[in-house]
């Protein structure tokens, strides 16, 4: 049974990259950033991720305290942003660490 690659022109970015891209698409890992609403990074972050079609939850940690408390017992880190990727932590905005960890 032959695929239409045509059929997911709009549900991918670049449906020509066979079965890899296509399997990122269906099986995203869950994404989560802590940020702060004055942070640059985080801004570039949640840029990146829209661009890429990557779905997330965003946690303000200067107005949620329990969300603040959450990210430092977790990375142990008072800096944002903090990005888990599945159970992988990232720590500031790694482009090429989080295309890594998401397929891209």
């Amino acid at each position: 049974m032959a695929i239409n690659k045509g059929f997911f022109r709009d549900k991918l970015v670049c449906y020509n990259k066979g079965i890899k891209r296509l399997s990122t698409y269906f099986f995203m890992k869950a994404v989560s950033i802590y940020t702060t609403p004055t942070c640059h990074f985080c801004k570039e972050a949640k840029t990146f991720f829209n661009e890429n079609n990557v779905k997330y939850n965003e946690y303000d940690v200067q107005s949620d305290l329990e969300k603040r408390k959450e990210m430092m017992d977790k990375s142990g880190q008072m800096g944002v942003p903090v990005i888990f990727i599945g159970d992988e932590m990232v720590i500031g905005f790694d482009e090429d660490r989080i295309k890594e960890l998401l397929g891209l």
